[in-house]
């Protein structure tokens, strides 16, 4: 029998059990795997683990070796019973529109050496062609000289309050140890509306207006009128 537990506790326990199992993977597959998020579901018969990443091959591992391992340290570090929790990896369609995978590709771009110009407007356009409404790149720390100082770039058309924040914004932070120090990145996508429920959210913008074109009316054509019929009298015959 399941033990007891208030709605508070659920929720806090819930959230612990996410952030630690984001944390796990972020580190154990990380931006050569192409990590891109992990969706929790939870089923009376047993816990579903969706991990989203742009090269899933990696993840499974060869015939599937790696997802058993992942599979089974999630299970004994969770305490969950035998065969209760199973991992799947789903591949991420476009990379472009994935805040983790743009954040993890810019992190490795500035490990390299790049610019730090030249690889956030590289990361914006690359963005931005693959179909994004607006997104937003953030790189603060010691870029260039010994005083600390933030640069933004920006692209697009981007909301930053309400609802529609948390169905169409996907963001995404790291941090980049560098010789100098360390950087943090921060990534802003706003996706944009898809009927499809694909690459982005069906629903469309509470304030976006759509405009239905009028339909093509017949043109009233008033029935002819008869002319006026002239009336001859005549005069009584005697």
């Amino acid at each position: 029998m399941a033990s007891l537990i208030s709605k508070k506790r659920k929720f806090v326990a819930d959230g612990v059990f996410f952030a630690e199992l984001n944390e796990f993977l972020t580190r154990e597959l990380g931006a050569e795997d192409g990590y891109a998020g992990v969706e929790v579901r939870v089923t009376p018969a047993r816990t579903e683990i969706i991990i989203r990443a742009t090269r899933t091959q990696n993840v499974l591992g060869e015939k599937g070796r790696r997802i058993r391992e992942l599979t089974s340290v999630v299970q004994k570090r969770f305490n969950f019973p035998e065969n209760t929790v199973e991992l799947y990896a789903e591949k991420v369609n476009n990379r472009g529109l994935c805040a983790i995978a743009q954040a993890e590709n810019l992190k490795f771009k500035l490990l390299n050496g790049l610019a730090v110009r030249r690889a956030c407007y590289g990361v914006v356009r690359f963005i931005m062609e693959s179909g994004a409404k607006g997104c937003e790149v953030v790189v603060s720390g010691k870029l260039r000289a010994a005083r600390a100082k933030s640069m933004k770039f920006i692209d697009g058309f981007m909301i930053h309050s309400g609802q529609p924040v948390r169905d169409f914004i996907d963001y995404a932070v790291r941090h980049v140890l560098l010789r100098q120090g360390v950087l943090g990145i921060k990534v802003k996508i706003m996706l944009a509306q898809d009927p499809t429920g694909k690459a982005g959210p069906a629903k469309p913008l509470p304030d976006s207006v759509t405009i239905i074109e009028p339909k093509d009316e017949d043109t009233y054509v008033p029935p002819p009128i008869a002319a006026p019929v002239a009336v001859v009298e005549q005069e009584p015959v005697a």
